[in-house]
């Protein structure tokens, strides 16, 4: 029967202590100056060397050429307290989960009287001290204060924040950590080697990864791997299936999926995952890892390799290849998308269904997700005009029938003084411009406003199917004009002109809606017809931009410029007949005269 690896490896002194320098150092020059206090707790995760350390302090102490921060392996003390050794009588080690009440505390307040039968100091190791209740504490409190000049105490836990203060304020705390991947691989490769096996490529970082940093449960996971291998080799594919781990090709084939965008390759890998019995969150971890590992060959280039520990050149070529068919903002959205899949898992009742979603999410059409990167483009900005809209001499409509001559030439000056046409009025003055970069757009030499006013109801209707917010407030809007990818809506009032440049991207998901059903980038003028608060001031308003317009830098900020235009003031009927037919879809009725 062999003993595990754990405990055959076990440090027997500081100098053998892995990633633990923060507390070896600072606790061997104490015991060279021989300034060594009667207290010690000792605090970290679990299997990172707290108990470990708790008995080499004790071998330094009670070395009969010590107190020694080297002991010297050969006396009474060192022997018994070394791999195989019985265990000394002045060394008590006691399990504090099981005894941790108030008669357990006084017992040892009694022992701790005695001298030690040969050794210089009696020490009593406290293990898992946080189980410990609040009376034991108290009970032990006057012998750790003030202990006997032969005794020490060393507390070792997980949870130092249950040790009570008046405890934990009379001894040295030093917190342990787990142990950085990089020093925890080499030390692993070291015990191999010792044991006289190998290990295939990737199955060193699998057990790291598994660890956790926790260097017991490292040398575990290799005995269980050495114990269950046939050969002098650890194969990884037994690694993979042992430590629970996504094998590589199927992590190969579901980065590739998502970089054709092949939605048949990606569901039949997470198809092999339910049916291979893999737990989801763990493909999800591996899969999140792998995101990581393709970021930092994305980013650093050959320089990763320093981060990529225990990867081979072959899995490195692999990542370079795979890192190349992503860009780095790719990859960071994949990464937050699984991301949300995993933490989705936690509370999933069905967690193949999270794995598929996540498939959507991650190759979801680019059409769909352009809207993002078009939030982020600068727009050019439409200022409005400085001069009054030219008057313009009304002319009545020629028709066949003369029935109604004068509602006719009613509605034409109303549309001219509500909505002048851009040919009619002077050329604006820019307040401030903000080019948008060139796009490879199609010409809109071909779109006039008549095209965009008969695709209007197409493209309210594919506003409303990618965005209700946007197509509430866009659809009470007419269309006026369309000139230079400038297009002219009409709204009802400047609160419809507010809310369409503020809910939630309104402007931008029109704007991406016009782009796909036209094919040109627009840019919008936006015109407000409001009744006159006065019938008789036929006085045209002149044009001004709301307050937020005033400055370059705070043009840049919004994220879709609307410039608002007011519409001059028509007179109160014809103003109130324009704004029933024109915007409520009503027809004049004329009465016949008296």
């Amino acid at each position: 029967m062999t003993t595990a690896l754990y405990r055959r490896y076990r440090p027997e002194s500081f100098a053998e202590l892995i990633g633990q320098s923060q507390v070896t150092d600072p606790l061997r020059s104490a015991l060279r100056a021989d300034r060594v206090n009667h207290a010690y707790l000792f605090s970290g995760p679990r299997g990172c060397g707290k108990t470990t350390s708790a008995r080499i302090l004790a071998r330094c102490l009670n070395c009969k050429e010590g107190p020694t921060d080297t002991p010297c392996g050969k006396c009474d003390s060192c022997i018994e307290l070394s791999r195989g050794g019985p265990g000394s009588l002045d060394v008590v080690e006691i399990d504090a989960a099981s005894h941790n009440g108030v008669d357990d505390a006084r017992d040892l307040r009694e022992r701790a009287i005695f001298a030690p039968a040969r050794d210089r100091y009696k020490i009593f190791i406290l293990d898992e001290a946080h189980m410990v209740t609040p009376q034991g504490f108290n009970a032990l409190l006057k012998i750790v204060e003030e202990p006997p000049e032969h005794v020490k105490f060393i507390f070792a836990t997980t949870e130092p924040e249950k040790v009570i203060g008046t405890i934990r304020s009379r001894t040295h705390h030093y917190p342990f950590r787990l142990v950085p991947p990089g020093e925890l691989l080499e030390y692993l490769g070291t015990v191999l080697e010792a044991e006289g096996f190998s290990a295939e490529a990737g199955v060193m970082p699998l057990v790291v990864r598994a660890s956790g940093g926790s260097v017991r449960d490292a040398l575990s996971l290799l005995d269980q791997l050495i114990a269950g291998s046939d050969t002098k080799e650890v194969a990884y594919q037994r690694a993979v299936n042992l430590l629970g781990f996504t094998h590589d090709e199927l992590m190969s084939e579901v980065i590739d999926a998502f970089a054709e965008i092949d939605a048949a390759k990606a569901f039949s890998a997470v198809d092999k995952v339910i049916q291979s019995g893999q737990d989801a969150r763990r493909f999800l971890e591996d899969l999140l890892e792998r995101i990581r590992d393709l970021m930092l060959v994305s980013s650093l280039g050959n320089d990763a390799k320093a981060i990529l520990r225990g990867i081979g050149p072959e899995q490195f070529d692999i990542l370079t290849i795979q890192a190349n068919r992503f860009g780095l903002s790719d990859l960071t959205a994949a990464a937050e998308a699984t991301s949300k899949a995993l933490s989705d898992t936690s509370a999933a009742s069905n967690p193949r269904l999270q794995l598929e979603l996540l498939c959507a999410r991650v190759l979801a059409p680019v059409s769909q997700r352009s809207i993002a990167a078009i939030h982020q483009e600068p727009v050019a900005l439409v200022a409005a005009p400085t001069a009054s809209p030219a008057k313009t001499p009304v002319t009545p409509a020629k028709t066949a029938t003369s029935a109604t001559p004068a509602t006719k030439e009613a509605k034409t000056e109303a549309v001219k003084k509500v909505a002048p046409a851009e040919e009619e009025s002077p050329e604006p003055e820019a307040k401030s411009v903000i080019t948008a970069p060139k796009q490879p757009v199609v010409p809109a030499q071909d779109i006039t406003t008549a095209t965009v006013k008969s695709a209007w109801p197409m493209i309210l209707e594919t506003l409303a199917k990618q965005s209700r917010s946007a197509w509430a407030v866009a659809f009470t809007t007419k269309v006026i004009d369309f000139k230079d990818e400038v297009l002219t809506l009409l709204f009802q009032s400047q609160n419809d002109v507010d809310a369409f440049k503020s809910s939630q991207g309104a402007a931008e998901v029109l704007r991406q809606v016009i782009r796909e059903q036209l094919g040109v980038v627009v840019k919008y003028r936006a015109k407000v017809a409001e009744a006159p608060v006065k019938p008789e001031s036929k006085n045209t308003v002149e044009p001004t931009a709301p307050e937020e317009f005033t400055t370059e830098e705070e043009l840049e900020a919004q994220d879709a410029p609307v410039e608002v235009i007011q519409a001059s003031e028509p007179e109160a009927e014809q103003a109130g007949e324009f704004v029933l037919r024109e915007v409520l879809g009503a027809k004049p009725i004329k009465g016949e005269p008296n």
